[in-house]
């Protein structure tokens, strides 16, 4: 197995990066506000977090040359991160595991066209 090569790495990151800024105003625009960007708990990273009134969207953002191809990125092992970090990022919210949540996938293709996939999967 050979060695990753440190700038495609750097490419990738700051790729990811660049995606997630344009997933998050892209939210913005519809009206959402911004919580969090890359928060990390005990269960791993959640990507986007923003607020909808008192209800809260978690989103993982996949870019990749096409539509396909990001949404084939996203595994169940990463669902199930996801959903376990919504768990305790929701703990520190003033209504707890009552909170209202939703998870959301974000696509970017090569040509920087980005298509939400809302409520993608169920916590």
């Amino acid at each position: 197995m050979g060695m990753i090569d440190p700038a495609v790495g750097q490419m990738a990151y700051r790729g990811g990066l660049a995606a997630e800024a344009g997933v998050a105003e892209d939210y913005l625009r519809r009206g959402y506000r911004l919580a969090e960007t890359r928060w990390r708990g005990k269960a791993g990273e959640v990507d986007l977090i923003l607020r909808d009134a008192e209800a809260l969207i978690f989103v993982e953002v996949k870019k990749s040359r096409s539509f396909a191809r990001a949404a084939e990125r996203v595994s169940p092992r990463q669902m199930a991160r996801l959903c376990a970090a919504a768990e305790e990022f929701v703990a520190g919210e003033p209504r707890g595991a009552l909170t209202e949540m939703r998870f959301d996938v974000a696509l970017q293709n090569a040509h920087g066209e980005i298509r939400i996939i809302e409520n993608a999967f169920g916590a």
